[in-house]
């Protein structure tokens, strides 16, 4: 038989592995009290939302809202639906216009101003709705390239404050859908020449060019024409896009060790048929199309039947978040004599008047991300590994602002402080623990088990680990706990107690006892220090492997607890009532960052 192409990369595709988008997130737009610029009337305005390349910090249009005809308090229709990353720092910009014609050139409409913010503020903020007053800046950007250009030119007035935005987020309903059902076959056409078939099934999305996409294939079953293939479970988005009536292609197919598999039929479904469960619309004809053709009494290669179907709702980071949890985030900082003496430019400590340190890099690229999902921005700052004044004891547990009873810093820029400070102040010497700063985190972790709190550690070192028995034993021990360590080395060590510690390739276990989840993450910050310097780039890509696993740790532990999110807040009072759209409400804009 010929074979089709999608058939070609059959034997490599791996269903886990298919490309399933995102959690998407749609973005409402509405504004207070924009500036007025019509003479006769109120402003028509129109919002445009712009987002930053990772790489090249350029802004890109994203895209744009309806205009909303004679109104300084627009309800947009018309959303912005993107891909959220929680690791990724995910810069968005809106600019406000009033619209004086139909050119779609926005230098030829009077600026109304600007707000910017990441969408993990918009996402963290209470209710995952965000004010930001609009401003017109000295500067303003110029929307092709990203360059500043005077603001005025817009008829703008620097510096002026000229209403307010209201940001908020939805995550789409459809992203969380994950279908589990069962299939089983009868009477397929024997393939074998020896033998009966070795039947599976393969699953395709159709797209909206009418091409089909794999999505998932079941496993082979050998020497059988009557199969009954195990269980499986496919995200809702993978199997038609959320798209309920979207066709379902599904080919049977008798396995050949060579890959050349032989086709023995096919159906199509949908969604919708699926729902429906064990039932006589769910009893499928297999056909092939070419016997079909050929043989005039050819009825079918056999028939597929739906034992069973169910469809639940997986529980997102974004749900835990939206209903209150708080992130407690801890910094935990290597003072042990082995960064070197920091007044010297070759230690890891130096403070150079030009640059940041390796420490306070780390700390701010991480540090700025995490800080969105933290309400009272108030972090406690650690050292470990230091001999302290006045009678120069060893300490692995020290807080960074000298205060035993609130080791708390406001925000990043309070760490970085405190942390100059205890450079000046105390003797940098050893062993390196990290038991004591993991145990420290654990015991603020125990006290609050109910999903409202989950805590992330970071530690910052030069990776020659003291404590290894006691670390591990802390780490499983944590594990129990709503807690996830991130270790960042910095310097040039052996890190291989770290990559131990991570777990990723074996669980960690303390005397016999396997850690009942993985909640280390590891990086060598010397992956992301470019040769050119630029630090801002590697910085980026640091925060975003560094917080990769934090979203999957914190709904890992809330799975096992049994923790349902809490529902969100309640929404606002009510907007004042919208004015006329002067076009049509148009469907959502659909991209990704």
């Amino acid at each position: 038989m010929e074979q089709p192409e999608d058939m070609a990369s059959l034997s490599e595709f791996d269903s886990l592995a298919g490309s399933i988008p995102a959690t998407k997130v749609e973005i409402t737009v509405s504004c207070r009290n924009l500036l007025d610029k019509d003479m006769f009337s109120k402003s028509d305005p129109l919002c445009v939302m712009y987002t930053q390349g990772m790489e090249n910090k350029q802004w890109r249009e994203f895209g744009r809202t309806e205009v909303i005809d004679n109104t300084l308090n627009p309800d947009f229709v018309r959303k912005f639906i993107v891909d959220y990353f929680f690791e990724e720092k995910q810069n968005l910009r809106f600019d406000l216009y009033d619209v004086d014609s139909k050119s779609p050139d926005l230098s030829k409409h009077d600026f109304l101003g600007q707000a910017f913010c990441t969408l993990g503020e918009i996402v963290g903020s209470p209710g995952s709705r965000l004010e930001k007053p609009l401003t017109i800046g000295a500067f303003s950007l110029n929307s092709r390239t990203g360059k500043p250009m005077p603001a005025v030119s817009n008829g703008g007035v620097p510096g002026k404050k000229c209403g307010t935005v209201i940001l908020s987020a939805e995550e789409l309903s459809n992203c969380r859908d994950v279908a589990t059902m069962q299939f089983c076959a009868n009477k397929l056409d024997k393939k074998d020449f020896f033998g009966k078939s070795d039947p599976f099934l393969v699953f395709y999305r159709s797209n909206e060019d009418g091409t089909f996409t794999i999505c998932h294939k079941t496993e082979v079953m050998k020497n059988t024409l009557n199969p009954v293939w195990q269980t499986f479970s496919i995200p809702v988005r993978a199997l038609c896009n959320g798209d309920y009536d979207r066709t379902i292609k599904v080919e049977v197919y008798d396995w050949d060790r060579d890959g050349s598999h032989d086709f023995i039929g096919e159906f199509t479904t949908s969604y919708r048929e699926l729902a429906r469960g064990q039932s006589q619309f769910n009893i499928y004809e297999v056909v092939n199309p070419k016997k079909k053709m050929k043989k005039k009494k050819y009825v079918n290669s056999g028939t597929v039947t739906l034992l069973s179907f169910a469809v639940e709702s997986e529980c997102t980071f974004l749900d835990y978040i939206k209903g209150g949890t708080q992130i407690n985030f801890t910094v935990a900082i290597d003072f042990t004599a082995s960064n070197g003496n920091p007044s010297q430019s070759t230690s890891l400590h130096y403070m150079s008047p030009y640059q940041l340190n390796a420490y306070a890099l780390a700390l701010t690229a991480v540090g700025e991300i995490i800080q969105h999902y933290d309400s009272d921005k108030m972090f406690p700052a650690l050292g470990f590994g230091a001999k302290l004044p006045p009678d120069g004891r060893v300490s692995h547990e020290f807080p960074l602002n000298g205060n035993q009873e609130n080791p708390s810093c406001c925000g990043i820029d309070g760490i970085l402080e405190a942390y100059h400070h205890s450079l000046r102040t105390v003797q940098l010497y050893g062993p390196t623990n990290f038991a004591p700063v993991v145990t420290h985190v654990a015991r603020t972790a125990a006290a609050v088990q109910d999903g409202s709190q989950y805590s992330v550690l970071l530690i910052i070192t030069d990776g020659v680990i003291s404590d290894m028995a006691q670390t591990k034993e802390a780490i499983v021990n944590a594990a129990k706990l709503p807690m996830s360590i991130i270790i960042i080395g910095v310097g040039q060590a052996e890190f291989d107690a770290m990559v131990e510690l991570d777990g990723d390739d074996v669980r960690i276990s303390s005397r016999g006892k396997l850690a009942e989840r993985d909640i280390v993450q590891f990086v060598p910050f010397r992956d992301y220090v470019d040769r050119t310097g630029n630090h801002v780039l590697s910085m980026a890509r640091l925060a975003r492997d560094v917080l990769a696993e934090i979203p999957d740790q914190l709904v890992s532990y809330m799975k096992a607890q049994g923790i349902r999110p809490r529902p969100p807040p309640a929404a606002p009072e009510p907007s004042p009532p919208r004015s006329p759209a002067r076009t049509p409400p148009a469907s959502p804009l659909h991209t990704h960052i």
